[in-house]
């Protein structure tokens, strides 16, 4: 089968679709995809009950509420999506705060017209992302484009993994992805540290990230604070890291000390579990390294 109407439900898989030179068969994204820039004039057929220009701990707490009495944080425009007509619909089952939960998606799903085609994604390290971007290219039929891409990409990696198995003194790294609550790293982010060539100092490697106590970063007091928001770029970030500072002896921090307090677009290199994530890998071989 060779589909000609997706729809993705998540940013990640539209960067996979575009990536794999789909992007004339994308027929809706979210409202949260972005990249590249020219999906920007696709439907959008979800809406977020979020409100992200609050601040990170409103955000936190109103996406604690809707978990907690089991309300979807995403809706489906179920109209809209069905005068799509998509042959293909690309979503995820990993984390329902990062995207449409797969039980939304399920109902949706039975109310379509015809008999659309459904993936679900659940990567948890680069190496799953690798095969999502051979599953989506299998599903839209073009499975030797897929291979020749991870091929691209994974060469990247290699390259990465060659120089930093170079380097002796490795840095202690702590990375946060959220600041108010501070939230640790997780997922394929600890393993990115790794295969930078840095020892991360407090992240759940493979698993959901989670809140750490403040006290937890003052006593590892890593070499490098990396500072890369879900969801947010790096200007959003820098207002973040402003408050933060005022809860906890930043000073004091050795990663200061040092200048080696990084803020990134953790919206763009860290959240979604694309392609980009190379581009991350390589990114934190820089700072890590220079």
């Amino acid at each position: 089968m060779v589909a000609s109407r997706i729809v993705t439900l998540l940013p990640s898989a539209t960067e996979i679709v575009c990536g794999l030179g789909l992007r004339d068969r994308l027929a809706g994204v979210t409202h949260e995809c972005d990249f590249p820039s020219d999906v920007a004039s696709l439907p959008r057929v979800t809406t977020s009950a979020i409100d992200i220009s609050a601040s990170s701990r409103e955000i936190d707490t109103a996406v604690r509420d809707h978990l907690q009495k089991n309300n979807s944080l995403y809706s489906i425009d179920v109209e809209l999506l069905a005068k799509l007509e998509p042959d293909l619909l690309v979503t995820q089952a990993l984390c329902d705060v990062c995207a449409v939960s797969q039980n939304d998606v399920l109902d949706v799903l039975a109310k379509l017209p015809g008999d659309p085609q459904l993936i679900n994604l659940e990567p948890m390290t680069l190496y799953d992302v690798f095969e999502t971007i051979s599953r989506v290219g299998a599903s839209a039929g073009c499975a030797k484009v897929a291979e020749n891409y991870k091929a691209e990409l994974k060469a990247r990696v290699v390259r990465v993994l060659r120089a930093s198995g170079e380097i002796r003194n490795k840095p202690r790294v702590g990375f946060l992805e959220w600041l108010d609550p501070p939230f640790n790293a997780g997922h394929w982010t600890p393993e990115l540290i790794e295969f930078a060539g840095g020892i991360d100092c407090f992240g759940n490697k493979y698993k959901p990230s989670t809140t750490i106590a403040l006290e937890t970063i003052t006593y590892a007091d890593p070499d490098v604070l990396i500072i890369a928001l879900c969801g947010f770029d790096e200007e959003r970030a820098r207002i973040e890291l402003d408050t933060f500072k005022q809860q906890i002896n930043f000073d004091s921090l050795q990663a200061v000390k040092n200048g080696r307090v990084y803020v990134l677009d953790g919206n763009s290199y860290f959240s979604r579990p694309g392609p980009r994530l190379v581009d991350a890998l390589e990114l934190l071989f820089e700072l890590l390294h220079q």
